[in-house]
């Protein structure tokens, strides 16, 4: 089975928001399903469906998350260094060559990409265009919303 990339810092973040349902959020949906469970007729009984149908999205969360972190191949990106060269972790500076743009990216593993955070998924068309290039390279990507032009200003491992 091939393990998926995930930086130690998104792991990290993973890790906070199990143990945040683990130890906060169970709880508190036991809490509320027992006071919903004293008001009697369960049947009609909407804070106790409402607290049931979080106690199973908690747990679903929570089985994601033990088996993301289980399967993942963590990476520390600060002990990379590749030099100019693009690779997993990169935060990347880049310049659209269509509209002068300057856009910042970092390529990460898909379950932690947030492109309002700039962090990109290493299986996502941009990602894929810039992995093995280096400072001034000039690529274009093939992304959904058409053909970009980027030239590659700077690389760097944090």
């Amino acid at each position: 089975m091939s393990r998926a990339p995930l930086t130690a810092s998104g792991a990290e973040v993973l890790r906070d928001e199990l143990a945040k349902l683990k130890k906060e959020d169970r709880p508190k949906v036991i809490q509320a399903i027992a006071a919903a469970r004293e008001h009697g007729d369960l049947k009609e009984n909407a804070e106790y469906h409402a607290a049931r149908e979080q106690q199973g999205f908690i747990e679903g969360r929570i089985k994601l998350l033990e088996s993301v972190l289980s399967h993942a191949q963590i990476i520390d990106v600060s002990s990379l260094d590749a030099g100019n060269r693009v690779v997993f972790g990169a935060t990347i500076n880049l310049l659209d060559l269509e509209s002068d743009d300057k856009v910042t990216y970092q390529i990460v593993g898909e379950v932690e990409a947030d492109i309002n955070q700039g962090r990109i998924s290493i299986t996502s068309p941009i990602a894929r265009a810039l992995i093995g290039r280096e400072v001034g390279d000039e690529t274009e990507v093939m992304a959904p919303g058409g053909s970009r032009s980027y030239e590659i200003l700077d690389v760097r491992y944090v």
